[in-house]
């Protein structure tokens, strides 16, 4: 299974491409939206991705000093 952000870049990148399509200006800024939406989504979530990276290292860090 592809990691959440990867998955809200790639809702991000249809949003895009149907504002890019669409005639309607209510239906642009709406996927306009959502494409802002979605590009936020995956920031979050890499963000959280990365955060957890960083304290599973410095749990192991510690682990290892303390068993020294």
């Amino acid at each position: 299974m592809a990691h959440p952000h990867e998955f809200y870049l790639e809702r991000a990148d249809e949003a895009a491409a149907l504002a890019a399509k669409a005639t309607l200006e209510n239906v642009r800024d709406r996927e306009l939206r959502s494409e802002k939406t979605w590009r936020g989504l995956a920031e979050q979530a890499r963000r959280t991705i990365e955060e957890r990276e960083k304290a599973d290292r410095v749990r192991a860090e510690r682990r290892a000093a303390e068993a020294g």
